[in-house]
């Protein structure tokens, strides 16, 4: 009895855990004595992790999160207040705070990034890089150019055009470790840009987007940064504290937003001046935020797949015609030439520019807050904002995937408009057109458009970048607003979005916020702001590293505790249904049509299903057996689940995929049927790989029970192997055991507590 064992226990060993038998195995599990810290505890295992979904989800639909909504709202309308009120104030009082954090924080600013992109690489890399984003049957929803035009208009504002140009100048002029206006300098002058637009803001985007797109469509659990942060925290991101870490993304957001905008608006300015004749100033850019607002909520209210993916393309295409026509007409075998050597360069030099805090220059720390802290808390501020946005239109991609494209093809547009600008600069610069130098510097805004008229068909080009700047700017802006409505509110289904009235209201926010900065001093003032608020964001940055790298530890432990994969065992352990070899054969000669599959699931799968379930429950077991529509195949798909208490739920599910008639084999197809379908056995994550087709009924009944015995003995490896860490520690061993699985107390050793 268990009390005779408890009583002979000496008071320094631990207890062994008691077992209990059921007719399915010995099962075991520990159970902390202290249930309000057990409830409390942030999740060890993916069986833990598997009750996200519901632990997060108060409700079914969105709702706004209204203190969420309300101190972010207080913060940003304070500030913007405060900056129209007292401009100079608010410039003064910023100033000081970036010249101190330029000097005693420049160096975690630096280090954060680098650990950024370090983690985001090693996720590639590693084994974990093949996990979805999604189950493992998931693919992706965008075809390839559409989904990298997102990514790069989402991830890229009109900033870059307004610096591609008084960037590389002003480090030529005046370079943080060169000669001033030496080769050295020129050398670097574009390099420095390329650096600034490379890899170290798309690691950041990747990181957030990856984490947030993982949790919520391999998972099920809301699209956010509290989401990703479960395995961490815990039910903890449901209250107080998943609040306080979404109102840091918020603010951060609107503020990195507002900052783009701003600068925008800066330059479309120039641009509307030149081609209507209006009278440049604050009147004129604030004019462009207003008509800049109702395109943003006419644009914003339609979508994802509507608006943005159409504003996305066209951005794109005309980017590419700006550049295309820039490197036509202008010295192109010096352009070609120069980008070559520009991204050589960037490449050989990259771990040191990453690394470089300007300790050992003179005023290395008011050079760093002016380029390289200003765009790292720039990246750091867009982060939740654009990895929201790319996780959303990323469901299906691997991780892998996702990280190398991020870190790949919108770099390599970044480098290829920031080479073409900066090159066709320096080549005026370089042939002593010191005017134009100077008024790059002074005026970064002037200094694009001063480029631009110099090439033949000025007219056209300006029209072209100026229309090529406004989708950008729409882009950031539209998506912007979207994102902000979904980080103010509570969202259990990733798919879905913030309601239109709050994006609205954001989109108004964000323009408000946009004009108060330019009116308490432009430009300089908002890269002020960006640097100050982004801070918050970098604890951010460091709690999801640590919360991905432990949840890709459970998926390590889950695929290694699966039966290695033999060519008879299923892709999660197991081994496949047994056939005969009259049906092996008739397999191979078969490709049965969507009616053929459609009355095999009903006749045969539907009624073994069935029988399994009544046995489970007349067992005592909590089985539920469901029938869904799948619209893609249109065959009703069937779900058995079995409830495993505090672990993951039995899943047998079974679908039909179409596949494609391979083009040998022993029969002949006709020509016009080149798919067929298949009836595949799906768990949580994915499929199984095989397929059910030509079984009889007692051989589905079979195949059910040996994926119940093979999620048996995942559950006791996943027991095991639930290593303790210095974020999450083991509980205590003073325990006893608990079934993993529900028992009827007939088939029972049961054991007095």
């Amino acid at each position: 009895m268990a009390k005779a064992e408890d009583a002979s226990t000496p008071e320094n060993e631990t207890p062994k855990p008691l077992v209990e038998r059921s007719r399915f195995g010995a099962v075991e599990r520990r159970k902390p004595v202290d249930a309000e810290v057990e409830a409390r505890r942030p999740p060890i295992s993916s069986t833990e992790l598997s009750k996200g979904p519901t632990e997060l989800a108060e409700h079914r639909g969105p709702r706004v999160n209204w203190r969420v909504f309300i101190i972010s709202s207080a913060i940003i309308l304070a500030f913007s207040i405060w900056a129209m009120i007292a401009p100079g104030n608010a410039a003064g009082v910023m100033h000081t705070a970036v010249i101190w954090i330029a000097t005693n924080l420049g160096w975690f600013y630096v280090v954060t990034v680098t650990l950024v992109i370090l983690f985001v690489l090693w996720v590639a890399l590693s084994k974990e890089g093949s996990v979805r984003l999604g189950p493992d049957h998931s693919r992706p929803q965008y075809n390839l150019f559409t989904w990298v035009a997102m990514l790069f208009a989402a991830g890229v504002g009109i900033d870059m055009l307004f610096y591609s140009v008084t960037g590389p100048i002003t480090q030529f002029i005046s370079p943080p470790t060169a000669t001033p206006e030496s080769a050295e300098a020129a050398q670097d002058a574009v390099v420095w840009t390329m650096f600034h637009y490379g890899v170290a803001g798309w690691a950041v985007y990747a990181l957030l987007g990856m984490a947030m797109g993982y949790f919520a469509y391999r998972w099920g659990m809301p699209l956010s940064i509290r989401a990703a942060l479960y395995p961490l925290l815990g039910k903890r991101v449901r209250g107080a504290t998943g609040d306080v870490i979404d109102i840091f993304a918020l603010v951060g957001t609107v503020f990195g937003v507002a900052t783009s905008m701003g600068i925008g608006v800066v330059l479309l300015n120039v641009g509307f001046s030149w081609l209507f004749g209006l009278p440049e100033g604050l009147a004129l850019q604030i004019a462009l935020v207003l008509v800049a607002v109702v395109m943003t909520v006419a644009a914003c209210t339609s979508g994802v797949d509507k608006g943005i993916r159409w504003i996305s393309e066209l951005n794109l295409w005309s980017a590419g015609a700006m550049m295309l026509y820039i490197l036509v007409t202008g010295k192109t075998s010096f352009l070609l030439n120069a980008m070559v050597e520009n991204i050589g360069r960037f490449v050989f030099t990259l771990p040191e520019r990453t690394l470089q805090t300007l300790a050992y220059e003179e005023d290395g720390s008011s050079w760093m807050a002016g380029w390289t802290l200003f765009f790292w808390a720039f990246w750091l501020a867009w982060g939740p904002f654009v990895g929201l946005f790319l996780a959303r239109i990323s469901r299906g991609r691997t991780l892998r995937e996702f990280v190398i494209a991020a870190i790949t093809a919108p770099v390599l547009c970044d480098f290829f408009i920031v080479s073409i600008f900066g090159n066709s600069a320096m080549s005026e610069v370089l042939g002593g057109n010191k005017e134009f130098a100077q008024l790059a510097v002074d005026s970064p805004e002037h200094g694009w458009y001063a480029l631009l008229e110099m090439f033949p068909g000025a007219p056209f080009l300006i029209g072209l970048a100026t229309l090529s700047g406004m989708l950008f700017y729409l882009t950031s802006a539209n998506s912007g607003a979207m994102v902000m409505s979904n980080f103010s509110s509570s969202i259990p289904d990733p798919a879905m979005d913030g309601a239109k009235w709050l994006r609205i209201f954001w989109a108004l926010v964000t323009a408000f916020l946009t004009v108060a900065m330019l009116v308490a001093g432009g430009v300089t003032t908002m890269e002020y702001a960006t640097l100050i608020f982004a801070l918050p964001v970098t604890i951010i940055a460091y709690l999801v590293m640590a919360s991905f790298s432990k949840v890709l530890r459970m998926e390590r432990a889950e695929r290694e505790g699966q039966v290695l994969r033999r060519r008879s065992a299923a892709a999660h352990g197991g081994q496949v249904p047994e056939k005969t070899w009259r049906q092996r054969l008739a397999r191979l000669r078969s490709y049965p049509s969507k009616k053929a599959v459609a009355q095999f699931a009903e006749r045969t799968v539907l009624p073994a299903l069935q029988e399994v379930a009544r046995e489970f429950t007349s067992l005592g077991y909590e089985a539920e057996l469901t029938t869904t529509p799948n619209a893609e195949a249109g065959i009703d798909e069937h779900t058995l689940v079995v409830n495993m208490d505090d672990h993951r739920n039995f899943h047998y599910q079974v679908a039909a995929v179409e596949a494609p008639v391979p083009t040998f084999g022993g029969r002949s197809m006709p020509r016009e049927i080149d798919t067929y379908y298949r009836l595949e056995v799906f768990t949580q994550t994915g499929t199984e790989g095989y397929d059910l087709m030509g079984l009889t009924q007692q051989q589905v009944i079979n195949d059910v029970l040996d994926r119940y015995e093979a999620h048996l003995g995942f559950l006791n490896y996943s027991s095991e192997h639930d290593y303790a860490s210095v974020l999450t520690p083991r509980v205590p061993p003073t325990t006893e055991s608990i079934p993993l699985v529900p028992k009827k107390a007939d088939d029972v050793e049961k054991v007095d507590e």
